[in-house]
């Protein structure tokens, strides 16, 4: 798959362009106001694995590593009414639209030199009212789709009334508050039509907790657990990342040896970045494999229980379709020999066919005829 893109979301003043500007080292303003973000920002990051800096490390190729990477979109705050026009409006939520996960920046301190645009801290309120705009949103593409379809169906045209019958049950769910992920699909082709209408409420959810600095080493507060709370009640898969957007921020400005010796201080092991973008992996149910050899090192990005030729194929079309083999390595097994060449006098390395499945970890070289 293209590189992993999460769309960030939030209401103004919450830390969401802050948090963007320290995952991605990007200059979005960030000033105390709402809608200080006009236009769409895009960063991409590297997706942080430290097996692929072993490889590079022990394999020493001539051209370097190639990291897996995510991309951040960052919107303009969000308000109430947004979906009818409210602040900035409806045009932001377009920019996202493409994006393979939502994250929600709540905001989870009390800082009274920091305004909230709706008065008090509550990232229940915040998250109900983000959702809630997202479902409209979507209502109206859904709602602009039917009208185009109706002709057809009635006109007796099969496709066209097995699309209606899917936005109908999507527009009742929608006109309920009901995210349209809750729409249970009922065929393989009504699973193709949702992904063609790129629902902002049919994609998974990440939460970004922004929480206070001296609630890091804790990891949580009152405000997080009470958005904990919520999230269970509604019976949904979701992650909760707590992180402080301003620590992040200024960990972007240090070297490596100084964000190593502040994160201590913090008590913390890692930045905030590193853990959302796991989360987002975790969540979407992604994993990594490399290619390795004399040239380069790279890592790849593929969803969990994808197959030999699916993940030759994320490298070129030609690997998929003219697929013999995979010369395949586990990474714990690279570790335990020290080289590529060690592990194939040992018999390590196996050859894969068109079924094998690939694991997280595994060292692919693939063997194709076009």
């Amino acid at each position: 798959m293209p590189n992993l893109r999460l769309g960030i979301v939030g209401l103004p003043n919450v830390g969401k362009s802050t948090l963007f500007n320290a995952l991605t080292g990007a200059t979005a303003p960030a000033e105390n106001y709402p809608f200080c973000t006009v236009d769409p920002n895009v960063g991409v990051v590297e997706v942080p694995d430290p097996r692929l800096q072993y490889l590079f490390d022990t394999i020493k190729p001539k051209s370097g590593k190639i990291p897996a990477t995510v991309s951040f979109v960052d919107i303009a705050g969000l308000v109430e009414g947004a979906s009818e026009g409210e602040g900035l409006g409806n045009q932001f939520l377009t920019n996202i639209r493409e994006v393979d996960a939502i994250v929600h920046v709540v905001r989870c301190f009390d800082d009274p030199d920091v305004t909230h645009v709706m008065g008090g801290v509550d990232p229940v309120r915040d998250r109900e009212i983000i959702n809630l705009e997202l479902v409209l949103s979507d209502l109206q593409v859904v709602e602009k789709r039917i009208a185009r379809v109706e002709r057809g169906a009635r006109t007796g045209e099969k496709e066209a009334q097995l699309e209606l019958a899917l936005l109908q049950r999507l527009q009742a769910a929608l006109s309920q508050g009901r995210p349209a992920r809750k729409v249970e699909l009922q065929t393989e082709e009504e699973v193709r039509l949702m992904r063609t209408y790129n629902l902002l409420s049919s994609k998974r959810e990440l939460y970004a907790a922004n929480i206070a600095e001296e609630d890091l080493a804790a990891g949580t507060n009152d405000l997080v657990k009470k958005l904990e709370t919520a999230i269970a009640a509604d019976g949904e898969p979701a992650e909760i990342v707590p992180l402080s957007a301003r620590i992040e921020a200024e960990l972007m400005h240090l070297d490596a040896a100084e964000r190593d010796e502040f994160l201590k201080e913090l008590g913390l092991e890692e930045p905030g970045l590193h853990r959302l973008i796991r989360a987002g992996y975790h969540l979407l149910e992604l994993i990594s494999f490399f290619t390795a050899g004399e040239k380069e090192v790279r890592a790849w990005t593929i969803r969990r229980g994808a197959k030999a030729p699916q993940a030759a194929g994320e490298i070129h079309t030609d690997f998929e379709r003219g697929f013999i083999r995979a010369e395949t390595l586990a990474y714990s097994d690279f570790v335990e020999t020290g080289s590529l060449k060690v592990a194939r006098e040992k018999g390590l390395i196996r050859s894969e066919g068109k079924e094998y499945v690939v694991h997280d970890g595994d060292i692919m070289l693939f063997r194709f005829n076009v």
